[in-house]
């Protein structure tokens, strides 16, 4: 197979950068099919706009505390796996018992919020649904496997893993669809997502004979590992508020209904997130060489990458956007969803700023600023949070949407009030205003 080419890569160099990446988007891939046919269309139909609105709040509220149970030990373990691979069962051992303590350690947190808030506003979720839900954070301390597999550049086997528990969570769901379940049903199926997942790993580690009997757990690994790791999970941490805050507070300002429709204009506009990652991904190694062998060709290749990251996600927006009526009124058959379609249709747009910071995040990785990484996404989060409290209680979710529209655009170009950074956040100006692409245009 044969990929298209991309200006500033060589063909031969992004192919080879493709082929580990590239499984990992055919899973994302795979898995946005499923999500968006079952869990938004179908599910969402199927439970109409309130009741789908109390089930996603738990995962709304949990959210949090999974980036706190992870420990921002995912991305670090890779690495270290990759320097010392002859410490594998140390590594994984260690990492696995820290992320299921911090996990179980979660709990009393998540009650202690829930409780907070519905002291502010009744909430139409009960607690009892969110503490189902919090047990997510438990199971998922298996998926440090997952770190195993992309440090031996394995990225198959994760696609085995989310394929077939995206498959199967799917088939699960329409079936209690089909049987007309109630709700709770739903809610247990939430966590035995993760059981499946956590599940398929645990079989693809063993039949590529790894063990998981020979793990163990060492104290002074444990030190080690959370002393590097704790930046990333705080920084895990602010990147959960400033995506998912809006939500969490559309219950506590609004109600389950508008939370429930606002919660498919978010899976529709997010459904595309996937693209930069695995873009990213894909030519960061092309980009972290030019840096060290050719100063002009790298600055040249973070153009190219702004570039094609405007092109597809204005593309995106502006058929979701125009379309989003036709979206609304064809798949969901409730009309108290249709209000979905304007919300939708501002929403969409801050993929543009998604995407580029995506981009963006990369040039802060390669040149060391990783301290201004996570202010700029503590800056989008503060930013969401104020004017979610402005604009909520005036516009509805439709404010939720315009929070969220500013909140990302403020993040992603708060480097060019940096002086290091200025030169980068202007060259994503010059894609954003298809500067860039038109000269590109006009040397052709």
């Amino acid at each position: 197979m044969r990929f298209p080419s991309i200006p500033g890569f060589e063909q031969q160099a992004f192919e080879k950068y493709f082929k580990n990446t590239g499984w990992l988007m055919m899973a994302r891939v795979g898995g946005l099919v499923i999500k968006v046919i079952i869990t938004n269309f179908a599910l969402s139909n199927y439970l109409g706009p309130a009741q789908f609105g109390v089930l996603n709040y738990p995962m709304a509220i949990v959210t949090f505390f999974m980036a706190i149970a992870s420990l921002g030990l995912d991305g670090f373990v890779t690495r270290e796996l990759l320097h010392d691979p002859e410490k594998k069962d140390v590594i994984l051992g260690t990492s696995f018992w820290m992320r299921l303590i911090a996990g179980i350690a979660t709990l009393p947190l998540v009650w202690l919020v829930y409780v907070i808030i519905n002291n502010h506003k009744h909430l139409d979720t009960p607690f009892s649904y969110v503490f189902i839900v919090a047990f997510v954070s438990v199971i998922q301390s298996v998926n440090i496997i997952d770190s195993f597999f992309q440090s031996r550049v394995q990225g198959k086997y994760i696609m085995y893993v989310q394929v077939a528990g995206n498959i199967a969570s799917a088939l699960i769901k329409l079936a209690f669809i089909i049987l007309k379940l109630t709700l709770i049903w739903f809610v247990y199926s939430l966590v035995f997502d993760a059981v499946l997942i956590a599940t398929g790993y645990v079989l693809i580690y063993r039949q590529t004979n790894n063990h998981l009997s020979s793990w163990n757990y060492n104290g002074k690994v444990a030190a080690y590992l959370f002393k590097h790791s704790w930046p990333l999970a705080f920084s895990a941490v602010l990147v959960s508020i400033y995506m998912k805050i809006d939500q969490a507070m559309i219950a506590s300002y609004l109600d389950s209904k508008q939370l429930g429709i606002y919660t498919t204009v978010a899976q529709l506009s997010e459904s595309w997130y996937f693209i930069p990652v695995a873009i990213v991904t894909s030519v960061f190694p092309a980009i972290m060489h030019a840096k060290k062998t050719d100063q002009s060709r790298y600055k040249l290749r973070l153009q190219n990458m702004y570039d094609i990251m405007v092109v597809i996600s204005l593309s995106i927006a502006i058929i979701m956007s125009f379309g989003s009526s036709v979206i609304y009124h064809v798949v969901y058959k409730n009309p108290e969803f249709w209000p979905g379609a304007k919300v939708l249709a501002v929403h969409v747009w801050a993929g543009i700023f998604v995407f580029l910071g995506s981009a963006s995040g990369q040039y802060l990785i390669a040149e060391g600023y990783t301290k201004l990484s996570m202010l700029r996404t503590g800056v989008g989060a503060i930013v969401n949070i104020v004017l979610n409290i402005f604009l909520l209680p005036a516009y509805g979710i439709l404010g939720a949407a315009y929070a969220t529209l500013v909140a990302y655009f403020v993040a992603t170009f708060l480097i060019v009030l940096i002086p290091k950074t200025r030169e980068q956040g202007l060259l994503m100006f010059k894609s954003l205003f298809l500067i860039s692409l038109a000269q590109k245009i006009i040397k052709k």
